[in-house]
């Protein structure tokens, strides 16, 4: 387990910026040594926890009857061991600050008599639509969790982008930190998103972390917009948004990462076109495939939520055409 979640399973009130803190200071030990957040514990290990001031939270949100109504519309699949869910635009993964509503705080809905709820495994971002995939037990979430950190787990994500990448098919390696944009840009007013935004880094530098995309345009509009299939090889935050950016051709509706596009600007025909899309991220984790905890291969695919889909029919994008990232070797 890691560290973070030890000590989230153990002291549910202490928070996330003051395990930060202690952890960086070097106030938090393990077997005497230094330690990150993300450190892996083994059965057997001496964790040495420094005196912590412990405020008291206010209540957690309770989940209500809609909850599991909501659920089982989201519902792709289902069986005795997980859930598959199609996660609609808008609605966060996990709480936070003004996060009165969470797939988290929902899931406590489908909680039984002895404590026990179903675990979120992986995580999208607030504004990605698409699939979560939900374990019914701990034991589940683990060995879901160690597929997924050894990357057994095929991600199949899709986007439209101002502009069309070139070449047609590529793969994007970069370092990837937290950090202020070096520009000073913010999130809009309302968009939902953290100020916090991810930015290019130096091999070595403190916090980079690698990432890995792979991209291939399956259609384009002109040169103006493209719909691009994506497959992450890492899952670092914000890694497809950033990713888009670095290249030139930010996604659609992305109020962090939509800066910096190389496609045609001030022209009529665009603008006449872009009148027609909504200001909503473009982004859809349009396909899961990986191995079943008990055998056999899980494959679920999601569909367009709705702006998208306006927007494939706007552009005369057909989701039945030829996808050449699933036919990709891995």
């Amino acid at each position: 387990m890691r560290l973070d979640r030890w000590f989230r399973r153990r002291l549910p009130m202490l928070s996330l910026s003051h395990l930060n803190k202690i952890v960086r200071t070097g106030q938090v030990r393990v077997d005497g040594a230094r330690v990150k957040t993300a450190t892996r514990l083994a059965k057997g290990q001496r964790v040495r926890v420094p005196p912590l001031k412990l405020a008291i939270p206010p209540p957690a949100p309770q989940s209500s009857p809609d909850d599991l109504l909501a659920l089982r519309q989201m519902t792709l699949f289902e069986d005795r061991d997980l859930i598959v869910l199609n996660k609609p635009y808008g609605l966060a993964v996990q709480g936070g600050s003004g996060t009165p509503r969470h797939i988290d705080q929902m899931l406590a809905a489908m909680g039984d008599e002895h404590g026990g709820r179903p675990v979120l495994v992986h995580r999208l971002d607030r504004d990605t639509a698409g699939i979560l995939l939900v374990a019914k037990t701990r034991r589940i979430a683990a060995d879901l969790g160690e597929i997924f950190r050894s990357r057994q787990a095929r991600k199949i994500y899709w986007a439209v982008v101002k502009g069309v990448p070139k070449p047609a098919q590529g793969r994007v390696s970069l370092f990837l930190a937290k950090g202020a944009d070096p520009k000073g840009a913010q999130s809009k007013p309302g968009s939902g998103e953290v100020r916090e935004r991810m930015r290019i880094a130096k091999h070595g530098e403190a916090d980079a972390r690698h990432s890995v995309t792979y991209y291939a345009v399956v259609d384009k509009l002109a040169q103006q917009f493209a719909w691009l299939s994506m497959k992450p090889v890492t899952g670092r935050t914000h890694q497809l948004r950033a990713h888009a950016e670095a290249i030139g051709h930010p996604i659609l509706g992305d109020p962090k990462y939509g800066e910096r596009a190389k496609g045609p600007r001030g022209e009529d025909s665009l603008n006449a076109i872009a009148a027609g899309i909504e200001q909503k991220l473009h982004l859809l984790a349009r396909r899961l495939i990986l191995p079943h905890p008990r055998g056999g291969v899980l494959d679920v695919t999601a569909p367009l939520p709705a702006h998208m889909q306006n927007t494939f029919d706007l552009f005369g994008f057909d989701t039945s055409r030829f996808d050449p990232i699933e036919a990709a070797p891995d």
